[in-house]
């Protein structure tokens, strides 16, 4: 029998943070369960229209992060449709968690990746718990009460993100005694 996941960790890479205006490029997903142990992942990327990527991708975010934006746009050509994306993410979720469950979504600031699941994949929102597991109200206590950082590299990769979101959570609870 298939260990069944307990968390779905996303990261989404998206054209700006508008969930009206922008669009979805990239996602990492990793399944794993309370003790953070992976039990799978998925990645893909989402092919979205050059001319909108162009148009979006501006300002001082994405003058810092040059590098970033023309990977993400170099990438593009090979993308997916949201909807076949959409299609494996929800083939992934049926693999790996109990099919009754609704599903733990976590990672860092994961309000904001939601609001662009719940715009571009409906069918994939509907699996999911409306709670979810956020790290970045971890990174405000510890930062706020004790002055403790985690030093999360900013790779702004859906990947890189996702994998350093479950080592901050990770840190953070080993703050913890038990």
């Amino acid at each position: 029998m298939t260990k069944k996941a307990t968390l779905l960790w996303i990261d989404l890479e998206m054209t700006g943070l508008s969930p009206a205006d922008d669009r979805i490029l990239e996602v990492a997903a990793i399944a794993t369960d309370w003790d953070f142990t992976e039990i799978a992942r998925y990645e893909a990327v989402k092919k979205v229209g050059p001319a909108l990527m162009k148009k979006r991708m501006v300002g001082e975010f994405w003058e810092k992060f040059s590098d970033v934006r023309d990977a993400l746009m170099t990438q593009n050509e090979t993308g997916k449709n949201g909807r076949t994306v959409e299609n494996e993410l929800l083939e992934f979720v049926q693999t790996h968690f109990a099919a009754d469950d609704k599903i733990l979504l976590a990672g860092n600031s994961i309000h904001q990746d939601r609001k662009f699941i719940e715009n571009e994949w409906p069918r994939l929102n509907e699996t999911l718990h409306y709670r979810m597991l956020d790290v970045s109200a971890w990174k405000v206590v510890f930062d706020g009460k004790y002055g403790k950082k985690f030093a999360k590299p900013n790779a702004h990769r859906a990947l890189d993100d996702i994998q350093g979101s479950i080592q901050e959570l990770e840190y953070y609870l080993q703050k913890v005694k038990k």
